[in-house]
């Protein structure tokens, strides 16, 4: 282990612990005055966050229409009171029977359109000629098929004048 060099003359020694002695009392003060360095205090309250004005002018407001709306209720009940509970002006009509006429127009001419209607579907014509499918089908039924069918190139025109849908078999054959 290493030693502490020891000091051959008495007086530096004396010299020497009197330094040392003043430097660690000048330590111990430090740490005796020492402030912390983390601050544990509560954070700062404004009373502005605490207050909420706006929910007490809110709440202020709503309770300045409930007084209105009770002195008005106040009122007519009191004003019902002294006339003896009788009605001021009567309705011999309910809310209904103001529009009854326009009412009564717009069914009429709902029930006429709704007469009307099956005398349209009779005089109208098909679009669909069954027996041109039928004699289709019977063609297509009797011929064998053996090939892949495709359209023929203006096919789609002529269907569109009326005349019955064309196959025609293409050019590649099976097998």
């Amino acid at each position: 282990m290493h030693r502490v060099p020891q000091l051959t003359t008495p007086w530096a020694s004396r010299d020497l612990q009197r330094a040392w002695e003043k430097t660690y009392q000048n330590h111990r003060k430090k740490v005796q005055n020492a402030q912390p360095l983390v601050d544990t205090r509560p954070p700062q309250t404004y009373s502005h966050l605490h207050l909420k004005f706006k929910k007490l002018k809110m709440e202020e407001e709503r309770l300045s229409i409930i007084d209105r709306n009770n002195y008005l209720l106040l009122q007519r009940v009191a004003s019902a009171m002294k006339t003896g509970r009788r009605i001021d002006g009567q309705n011999n009509f309910t809310w209904r029977s103001l529009n009854r006429k326009s009412r009564e127009q717009a069914l009429m001419k709902v029930q006429k359109q709704n007469q009307a209607v099956p005398e349209r579907l009779r005089s109208s014509e098909p679009w669909y000629g069954a027996q041109r499918w039928r004699e289709d089908w019977t063609a297509m039924a009797t011929r064998p098929c053996t090939c892949r069918h495709t359209w023929r190139k203006g096919a789609d025109r002529e269907a569109q004048q009326g005349h019955s849908l064309i196959w025609m078999r293409s050019l590649k054959r099976k097998g």
